[in-house]
């Protein structure tokens, strides 16, 4: 047996003195970064002034279409406002001083713009500093509502169009904390509002700092005797009993009646409520109620609920449903829960309600004939439901036009297939008709999504022409060139198409809506590469375009930046894209520059869909805060969004060859760069978020294409995830090697490049927990890999912030400048690429 010897001080002047020699051991070893500046950094004024720039207004049309309601927004959050308090329950994140979203963004002005004239109307009469959210128009189009968020909760208000003057309807008394705050009845005289803290003393201020105790009453305790219950991985979930009392403190609330003239009625009883919709001839309200028992496991959409119709006075007129505790459902991306789910309210009828239910236990793996039926139920809702429609694949909605026209759309995960059929809902025993068979991944070959017209009771049916015989069809018009969006005319009788219009370089020009179907007339959101959208109105019965809107160039310092989609192939013969973007000014003679490529994998099921070119080069070089563009100010060339397929054909899975394939793509990538003499291979980073961290820190231990790398908000230890990640359905115990292979921390000592790694502290997206970055810096930091780790406090999967967003863009700036732009030649290559390898 081997033995041990351990030292023992027994008496404390060793033990002292042996602290001391410890921390003077430390001391001289102290890492670099705890000499640095501490707080927040900015990055040099360039960057700062395009991340700084002002927002554009925001566009929300009237159902008419006769008004523009222009919303100003603000520039970025300071970091006292994005740390405010903030509740982390059931998946949802809860401002408990006013009861609701804790992280929404919000406008802080509005003007009316009338289409025809282009007169605008300020709207007066809100006060200093409003942060408005939650804008909806009345369905007559006279009026519109809005929320406020207040010091101590969320109050409604609205503006009636003639007199553009805003009037308060509530106190700060709305629940917003789960669902929607409110919404219009078909009357337009009414809103249908959720008030919480209706029983409860004291101000919301008060409320909110309100405390569980902080001495347990017992353990933790959680059981589950053999039933299968798999969960992918959810941030946020209650942990105790506390947090289900402070769950439904929030989210309980009660449902009220408010008048546009103020007067205030309450529906039914307070409850922990979800929805209440109203029908659209306005005499009903869909309700659905959350009950225990809760669960720690999933989040608040998988809790117990009751489907249930009210009148407007609370009285139950029928229970549809009451839904156990969803966490048993399959993990598989075709997996539903069994019994009704999207229930709502049929767009064209009075009151009709519409539901789904699994015919194969909510299981994708069950072999079945029929796996979805659709239901109707007519008011007074005392009949047996009536079958709209069985369906093969997965239910994917209807689009409702009237008694004799529906679309009834399906789709299934595994082979990518969506079918669109023609119903008649008057005659459910007639037989559908198939209008579309294709693959949703097949980009090129999309018809487009048919276009709707607002209905007086609020709602959306399908637009149509030539009484009723045809559809108008909008869809991005992907092509070989880039995408170009188009207008069909669809004959429902022979359903052939014809083109009416389609954008035309070198503008990049999308459909809102169709005017006037006899005129032809179009409203669009039109943009070059140099001219940022604006909105215009397109007569092409006599050929005249009207501009509506006149928004200014955000970011006028990088109207001159060159930008070009390029094609190349990958070592297996899928053809790739990219954008690749140069600094104003370049030209060939001034030779290769440091390169940034900032990307993000996708999964697909063919070569020919991943192939395919996506879009286009006509659009505006719009710059976020968060964008790989704002290098183009330091003299980096930037490749955005390079394509990143990762192919899996038939019964394949593409992540049985995920590694091979990434590499392949990033050296396709890089050699086109240095063909073209754009790029110096040995100052060349790669970059992403989420989904594209991992990618990064997969191509840095797998690869030597780069000098450098930046990983934000990743996940990187896929055993953390074990029950599927991303596209992927197997669990990590039926495919042990892909978890373990794709996982940048089991490959730690292979990392031999810069890493910066980046990660909000208070992220709350499934699986990229603030510990993934952690564990990972620490694995790299174990094996003497250069590494940073810049946690983030109070910031979420995306940064929101102005100090968080200037000091990631100084970090990034620093990383660049050190390892990429002023880096030494490396070495040769240590081990070849294995993206040489083909993928299929």
């Amino acid at each position: 047996m081997r033995r041990y010897s351990f030292f023992r001080p027994t008496c404390m002047p060793c033990v002292l003195t042996l602290a001391a020699i410890a921390l003077l051991h430390a001391a001289g070893r102290a890492p670099a970064q705890d000499s640095e500046p501490r707080g927040y950094r900015l990055p040099p004024p360039a960057i700062v002034e395009l991340i700084d720039a002002p927002p554009t207004p925001g566009v929300s049309l009237s159902p008419d279409r006769e008004w523009m309601l222009l919303t100003e927004r603000p520039s970025l959050p300071s970091i006292a406002e994005v740390s405010q308090p903030e509740l982390r329950l059931a998946g949802l994140r809860i401002n408990p001083r006013t009861n609701g979203p804790s992280r929404r963004s919000y406008s802080i002005g509005l003007t009316l713009k009338r289409v025809a004239d282009l007169s605008e109307k300020p709207i007066a009469g809100l006060p200093a500093e409003a942060r408005i959210r939650n804008v909806r128009w009345s369905p007559d189009s006279r009026r519109f509502a809005f929320t406020l968020s207040e010091e101590n909760g969320i109050s409604l208000w609205a503006a009636a169009v003639e007199s553009a003057e805003a009037k308060r309807l509530t106190e700060p008394v709305l629940n917003a904390a789960y669902g929607s705050a409110y919404s219009w009845v078909s009357d337009s005289e009414t809103l249908i509002c959720r008030f919480g803290f209706i029983h409860e003393s004291g101000s919301p201020a008060e409320r909110a700092d309100r405390k569980p105790a902080r001495v347990p009453q017992g353990p933790v305790t959680q059981q589950n005797i053999g039933r299968k219950a798999p969960a992918r991985t959810y941030q946020d979930l209650l942990k105790n009993r506390d947090d289900e009392a402070l769950f439904e403190r929030h989210v309980r609330a009660q449902i009220a009646r408010v008048g546009f003239d103020g007067t205030i009625d309450t529906i039914g009883t307070p409850g922990v409520i979800g929805r209440a919709s109203p029908s659209p001839d306005g005499r009903f309200l869909l309700v659905e109620t959350i009950h225990r028992p809760f669960s720690y496991l999933v989040p608040v959409y998988r809790f117990p609920r009751r489907v249930e119709v009210w009148d407007m006075q609370g009285e139950l007129v029928k229970s549809i449903v009451d839904l156990p505790l969803m966490d048993g459902v399959p993990i598989g991306f075709d997996a539903v829960p069994t019994g009704p789910r999207s229930v709502g309210w049929r767009a064209d009828k009075p009151a009709t309600l519409v539901w789904t239910e699994a015919q194969d236990g909510g299981d994708p793996r069950v072999d079945v004939e029929i796996r979805d039926r659709i239901y109707m139920l007519h008011a007074p809702f005392q009949t047996a439901p009536q079958v709209l429609a069985s369906l093969s694949l997965r239910a994917a909605g209807v689009t409702w036009g009237d008694d004799e026209l529906a679309l009834v759309s399906e789709r299934w995960w595994k082979n990518r297939k969506r079918r669109t059929w023609i119903i008649n809902p008057k005659k459910t025993d007639q037989e559908p008709v198939l209008l579309f068979d294709l693959s949703y991944e097949d980009r090129y070959a999309d018809p487009g999504r048919p276009l709707r017209r607002p209905t007086p009771q609020g709602t959306s049916v399908l637009l149509t022409g030539d009484n009723g015989k045809t559809l108008f069809l909008s869809g991005s018009g992907a092509s070989p060139e880039g995408d170009r969006p188009f207008l069909d005319k669809l004959d429902l009788t022979t359903r052939q198409t014809e083109r009416m219009w389609q954008s035309q370089a070198p503008y990049y020009e999308s459909l809102l809506d169709l005017l006037d179907v006899k005129q032809v007339t179009l409203l669009t959101r039109r943009e070059s590469k140099n001219e940022p959208p604006n909105y215009f109105v397109r007569d092409l019965s006599a050929t005249v375009t009207r501009q509506l809107t006149d928004f200014p160039h955000p970011t006028p310092q990088l109207a001159d930046v060159q930008k070009e989609v390029i094609r190349y192939k990958r070592a297996d013969g899928v053809p790739l894209s990219a954008t690749l973007y140069l600094p104003a000014g370049y030209t060939p003679t001034d030779g290769p520059l440091p390169v940034l490529l900032w990307a993000y994998p996708r999964e697909f099921k063919s070569a020919k869909a991943a192939g395919q070119m996506r879009g286009s080069p006509h659009r505006f070089v719009r710059v976020s805060s968060l964008s790989p563009l704002l290098w183009l100010t330091q003299g980096y060339a930037v490749l955005s969004n390079p394509a990143m397929p990762i192919i899996g054909e038939a019964d394949a899975q593409p992540n049985d060859t995920f590694i091979e394939q990434l590499v392949s793509s990033a050296k396709a990538a890089i050699d086109e760069l240095v063909r073209r003499g754009v790029a110096d291979p040995h100052r060349i980073a790669i970059g992403g978020h989420s989904y594209g961290a991992f990618m990064a820190a997969n191509l840095l231990a797998h690869s030597d294409l780069f000098a450098a790398g930046i990983a934000r908000s990743g996940a990187y230890n896929r055993t953390l995830t074990p029950f599927g990640f991303q596209s992927e359905e197997r669990t990590l115990w039926q495919a042990p090697e892909i978890y373990f292979g794709m996982s940048p921390f089991m490959h730690a000592q292979k990392v031999d490049e810069p890493l910066l790694l980046i990660h909000g502290a208070a992220d709350n997206n499934s699986g990229t927990f603030p510990m993934q970055s952690e564990r990972y810096y620490n694995a790299l930091k174990g094996h003497g890999a250069t590494a940073r780790l810049v946690m983030l406090p109070h910031e979420s999967h995306g940064y929101r912030a102005r100090e968080s967003v200037m000091h990631v863009a100084w970090e990034t700036y620093e990383w660049l400048e050190r390892y990429v732009k002023n880096a030494s030649p490396r070495e040769p290559r240590r081990r070849p690429a294995t993206g040489d390898q083909s993928s299929q």
